[in-house]
């Protein structure tokens, strides 16, 4: 595969980051505290895979191993849309080997909506990206899209998964997501590591895991304030 949703905009924070996902992954440091969130995360993606009811679910792992067989779940989700399945989650798409397995997608009147899941209390500019990247992704697969949500975290377990409608904003990046994603393609090929000063794109939106390596060893914890 090229690029995902998850390494495009790690690419688009810093393409450095991007680059040493692919060539030295191994310096990847994930602090325990990230960790949790991500797992977290991950179970409240799981819970929400039934607000809608019945579902079916497309994720395929390599043979012993967490890793995602993406040619699997292609074919299991093209499978299920031409079954006609109301709600399939992890549906996987493919477009030049670029690739973004949606949280749900849900069949309606006239094409699907999606909904992308956050365990988070309120929406940021950073989930409608990830949202952007998928709508991109799957109407380039020729897939009629109408309505995009980011699922949050309501404010009690009575309500624990709030649909936000953010329809004109995720399609709105549509243009950004393809000013990038080659380009992005191509630097991640690069043969020599990619130079980038540390600044500001080491900690925003989100800490770098590889902070430690740019800045020398130093942990994101000595940095002070500067």
């Amino acid at each position: 595969m090229a690029l995902t949703k998850t390494s495009f905009m790690r690419g688009m924070q810093c393409p450095k980051m991007l680059w040493l996902d692919k060539h030295k992954p191994s310096l990847k440091v994930i602090p325990p505290e990230i960790q949790a969130r991500l797992d977290a995360g991950n179970e409240f993606g799981d819970l929400a895979m039934g607000i809608f009811g019945p579902y079916e679910e497309m994720t395929i792992y390599l043979p012993g191993t967490t890793v995602p067989d993406k040619k699997a779940m292609l074919t299991r989700t093209q499978d299920a849309m031409a079954r006609g399945v109301e709600v399939i989650c992890e549906a996987a798409f493919s477009n030049y080997n670029n690739y973004c397995a949606a949280d749900i997608l849900r069949k309606t009147e006239t094409g699907y909506d999606i909904y992308e899941v956050k365990n988070a209390p309120e929406i940021s500019e950073q989930f409608i990206k990830d949202a952007g990247f998928q709508y991109y992704i799957i109407t380039r697969c020729k897939v009629r899209i109408g309505r995009v949500f980011i699922v949050i975290h309501g404010s009690d377990e009575e309500s624990p998964f709030v649909p936000v409608d953010v329809t004109a904003q995720a399609k709105g990046y549509y243009k950004w997501v393809n000013d990038h994603i080659w380009e992005l393609n191509r630097r991640q090929k690069e043969p020599e590591e990619i130079v980038i000063e540390p600044g500001e794109q080491c900690l925003k939106p989100y800490e770098c895991w590889y902070y430690g390596y740019c800045h020398g060893g130093k942990q994101t914890e000595e940095r002070g304030d500067d």
